[in-house]
């Protein structure tokens, strides 16, 4: 009678063996992606989705929501360097607002907002970390892209081509500002103006020191990533 108990206890122990290592089996590849998953990047304009112009280029222009294959978003790139990897992460969010004045072709002020506190990667624990020891929100809740030069775009056509404009600004980030240029991809789509680009930016230019991480640090470099939809007030 023990030899059958033993038995049916040795039995039910390898199934519940072979159950916890199917399930570990099944769900390391989430459980990876999880720990190591690139976040949540600002893609470029997706010319595939754009359409021909129909309104004037000049008025006065606001951020709006964008399409779903050209919704209004801003974010940053950079690397994570671990002790035997490294990686690129990104963060975004599509809380951004602005507005643009454009007579005779001729953008003469514009002003973009990005709401910090609102950036979201893939992981929550990584969030935590940029937000709190990279960005510090709670001191710093805004970036701003101010055009401090006038822009042409008059040559932007009404077919729905990209074109590049170099863009003169001034780029606030963790209370610091900084003048940059920068070409960005702009397209006219249907009664909107779509903005797209990636500014090469060095974190310590803006006093974004290295925070205390304790499974990776930050690279110097990376980028603020844009792309935005202008519609008309």
């Amino acid at each position: 009678m023990k030899s059958v108990l033993g038995n049916r206890k040795l039995i039910v122990s390898i199934f519940v063996i072979l159950i916890v290592a199917s399930t570990a089996l099944a769900l390391g590849p989430l459980a990876f992606s999880l720990i190591m998953g690139r976040g949540v990047q600002t893609e470029p304009i997706n010319a595939d989705k754009v359409q021909a112009a129909t309104t004037d280029v000049d008025g006065e222009w606001q951020v709006a929501q964008g399409s779903a294959h050209n919704h209004t978003s801003a974010g940053f790139t950079i690397d994570e360097i671990l002790p035997a990897d490294k990686r690129t992460t990104s963060g975004s969010t599509k809380h951004v607002t602005g507005q643009a004045t454009i007579q005779h072709g001729i953008v003469e002020k514009a002003r973009i907002a990005v709401d910090m506190s609102s950036l979201t990667t893939d992981k929550n624990v990584r969030d935590q970390n940029m937000k709190t020891k990279l960005f510090e929100v709670s001191k710093y809740p805004e970036s701003t892209f101010t055009l401090t030069e006038p822009a042409d775009v008059s040559a932007v056509p009404d077919d729905g081509s990209l074109v590049t404009i170099p863009l003169t600004g001034d780029l606030t980030i963790h209370g610091q500002t900084k003048s940059v240029t920068q070409d960005f991809q702009v397209v006219r789509d249907g009664d909107t103006i779509i903005l797209g680009g990636d500014i090469p930016v060095n974190r310590l230019d803006y006093g974004i020191e290295t925070p205390e991480m304790i499974a990776a640090r930050i690279s110097e470099t990376g980028e603020i990533n844009v792309r935005v939809t202008f519609e008309k007030k």
